[in-house]
């Protein structure tokens, strides 16, 4: 189909493209494009103005700062795919980018758009909760950051104020006795996660869980922690009985989804099994 007219601007620089977004409070901001550019062709979304960011620099990189990893709004899924610096501290987040759609789409689509689409069954949201990442925005009131955690606040829903872009996401260097992972059952057609589970898991020498983290795509309205399994693991050890036990909570009050491929009570189940592989997978790499 085609979409409905509109303008088209592209600033060189991020005042610039805030400036015209204050100015066109109904104006959509393009990135990667993939979510928009369809929703536009359907005619869901009609936006009057297009702001592509393409242009503005500085947005792009993927550079160790300190104690964590800053990776800019408009890094590719295939960049961070490749990327050694995440390969190095974030095996979540790299099966996270390479579990995306297909080679086009990682091509061109971007973690700081698909955070800001905030997609039931998108895939990065699991992983930057599990991961403790940080979403730092400006806007009109200036810069802010938004810990992961409160950053997803309902269906297409984020913290994100009118007017507010995503400039960079920093994600916390673990110590190097953690490992994470992230395991989807993906959809046959859309390639969306029908379920995908981040897991981050810190081991003491005695082999008992020192720090845990799971989140969850897919399952319900937004991208959450499974703070009760999380209690449920806290001091235990990680092994395929205590853990098949403890994802017995990682649905709980959560408003699950169903739909023609997966009912709630499927997909619930599909969350227990997910979960369980990726903290399996987190304590014992391949």
């Amino acid at each position: 189909m085609i979409p409905a007219a509109f303008d088209y601007a592209r600033p060189a620089t991020l005042d610039e493209a805030l400036a015209m977004l204050q100015q066109n409070p109904e104006a959509k901001v393009l990135a990667g494009g993939h979510s928009l550019l369809p929703l536009m062709k359907l005619r869901l979304a009609s936006p009057p103005l297009l702001i592509d960011l393409g242009r503005i620099p500085g947005l792009s990189d993927i550079r160790e700062d300190g104690q964590a990893v800053r990776i800019g709004a408009l890094t590719t899924h295939a960049e961070i795919e490749r990327s050694p610096i995440v390969a190095r501290h974030f095996a979540a987040l790299v099966q996270a980018a390479e579990a995306i759609g297909d080679l086009q789409v990682r091509n061109r689509g971007t973690i700081g758009g698909s955070l800001a689409h905030a997609d039931p069954a998108a895939d990065y949201p699991a992983a930057v909760l599990a991961l403790e990442a940080v979403i730092h925005v400006r806007g009109p009131q200036g810069a802010r950051s938004i810990p992961a955690d409160g950053f997803f606040t309902g269906l297409y829903q984020t913290a994100l104020q009118p007017g507010e872009l995503i400039t960079e996401v920093e994600v916390p260097i673990p110590p190097r006795v953690t490992g994470s992972a992230y395991r989807k059952m993906k959809h046959p057609a859309s390639g969306f996660a029908v379920v995908g589970a981040a897991a981050v898991v810190r081991v003491g020498p005695d082999g008992r869980e020192q720090r845990v983290r799971l989140a969850f795509t897919g399952v319900g309205p937004h991208a959450y922690r499974a703070k009760a399994v999380e209690a449920a693991l806290r001091g235990k050890s990680i092994d395929e009985a205590t853990v098949a036990e403890a994802v017995r909570q990682a649905t709980d009050g959560v408003e699950v989804l169903e739909d023609l491929f997966a009912d709630a009570e499927y997909r619930a189940h599909l969350a227990r099994v997910y979960g369980k592989r990726a903290l399996l997978a987190a304590v014992q790499p391949s």
